[in-house]
């Protein structure tokens, strides 16, 4: 080969050495250029997809909570239960006119001793004693109670005319299972309420034998309980059970009419007074209270007016 030829081939492999690190430098570049240019591009695809996803996550969110409370600030509705239809008792030794006392208890009409209690719109009660004394010939006595127990609705015990239902039920079976009694005798009692019953039976005593006459009656959320006994003491004739259950169930229709009158803004049609006293804010969970007068003689063993 001639130098000439030799020359010519080492040209050629330095044209081709510089042509092909031309070529890595163009490539080098543009592989630089590329990626620099999909840096902003992926930043500004990642700060769009953030912006979207978080938005989108707060709306799902707020869209799935209002839906399942039904809107937002939306809270579920309590339990409900029916309103108390009778709001406040009468004033309860007014609950009997005079002269239906006049007829059960003659020597002590004017003589009621009203109960204590803590709140007289849920429960009351009041009593009245008569003693006619002949003397050697004897004597007859009388004793008569009436309790109130007026239910409020809650949503943990339920409406106020169940709860009602259920204490009327209770004090017709505790009438029902006074111990000692005789000859009992129990019946349903029809225009007297939405329900009543009539107890009847005899109680012996040291100062006698006793007619004893409870009538229980319910009126809406109001449970009345009338106890009425009598006797004939030192001698003197035993009253006739017939007598004494007719103006036993006197009484009881005039204390439910008076109960009725004090939720109407009326006057009872057998009550003395009208009055009546503001309603509570507390429940009335509690039975009605016990007459404080004194007359252990007359009061049956297990009365149906007693405390729950």
């Amino acid at each position: 080969m001639s130098e000439g030829t030799m020359q010519r081939a080492a040209m050629r492999d330095d044209h081709r050495a510089q042509r092909d690190e031309r070529d890595q430098r163009a490539g080098g570049l543009r592989r630089i250029l590329v990626c620099a240019a999909a840096v902003p591009v992926m930043l500004v695809a990642a700060g769009c997809s953030s912006d979207s996803g978080d938005d989108g996550g707060d709306k799902a969110q707020q869209s799935a909570s209002s839906s399942a409370t039904g809107g937002d600030n939306t809270k579920s509705a309590s339990p409900t239960v029916q309103a108390a239809a009778y709001r406040k008792l009468p004033e309860v030794c007014g609950v009997v006119s005079g002269k239906t006392l006049g007829e059960l208890v003659p020597k002590g009409s004017k003589s009621g001793k009203e109960g204590s209690t803590d709140d007289t719109a849920s429960r009351a009660s009041c009593s009245w004693n008569s003693l006619d004394n002949n003397g050697v010939k004897g004597s007859q006595f009388r004793w008569l109670n009436v309790s109130l127990l007026r239910f409020d609705s809650d949503a943990s015990r339920g409406s106020a005319e169940k709860q009602a239902q259920a204490y009327y039920q209770k004090q017709v079976q505790d009438a029902r299972s006074v111990d000692g009694a005789k000859n009992a005798n129990s019946a349903p009692v029809s225009g007297t309420g939405d329900e009543a019953t009539s107890v009847r039976y005899d109680l012996k005593k040291k100062e006698g034998t006793f007619k004893q006459h409870t009538v229980v009656a319910r009126v809406e959320n109001v449970v009345i309980t009338l106890d009425y006994n009598g006797a004939g003491l030192a001698g003197d004739k035993t009253p006739s059970a017939d007598t004494l259950s007719k103006a036993a169930l006197k009484a009881a229709k005039e204390v439910v009419a008076s109960v009725t009158s004090a939720n109407s803004g009326g006057s009872g049609s057998g009550a003395n007074s009208g009055t009546t006293k503001p309603s509570p804010s507390k429940s009335a969970s509690k039975s009605a209270g016990g007459s404080s007068s004194k007359a252990p003689s007359a009061s049956p063993s297990k009365s149906a007016s007693k405390k729950s």
